[in-house]
């Protein structure tokens, strides 16, 4: 096959084996209960994973909205850190695991439901209708 460029039907595609996705826990409107350090501590991991805004409140009934990109576990909760981005602020911001009283899951997650087959069924169903040059485009973030 040298100099040819390899050509595949969407039949042939949608044959291949295809490694399965990761499933994402269901966490919008989660309210975790955080009894315990390791509460807490599985409690942020899942923040740092959810793709949407959380709201923490802390030790000093301080209400902060969220989206957490990053944190930092150590030998104590006051030796941890979540990092995160505020509406209300454009610097990243920082707190200590220590502070935090209380998390919730509150904003929209953004990639839910956002599957590779929900993908491909629409890309058929636009070819199918006879479209050309075919571009899906990702959702709106409001």
């Amino acid at each position: 096959m040298t100099g040819e460029v390899a050509k595949y039907t969407i039949e042939q595609i949608e044959s291949l084996e295809l490694a399965p996705g990761t499933e994402h826990e269901r966490l919008e409107g989660w309210i975790p209960e955080l009894a315990s350090d390791d509460d807490l501590r599985n409690a942020l991991e899942k923040a740092f994973d959810y793709r949407g805004d959380v709201t923490i409140t802390t030790r000093s009934g301080e209400r902060i909205e969220a989206y957490i990109f990053n944190r930092s576990t150590g030998a104590s909760l006051v030796d941890s850190y979540v990092q995160y981005f505020s509406p209300k602020s454009t610097a990243k911001l920082k707190l200590s695991y220590a502070e935090i009283a209380r998390l919730e899951f509150s904003g929209k997650d953004r990639a839910a439901g956002k599957h590779w087959e929900d993908w491909l069924k629409a890309y058929n169903e636009r070819k199918a209708a006879g479209e050309k040059n075919i571009a899906l485009h990702p959702d709106a973030l409001e």
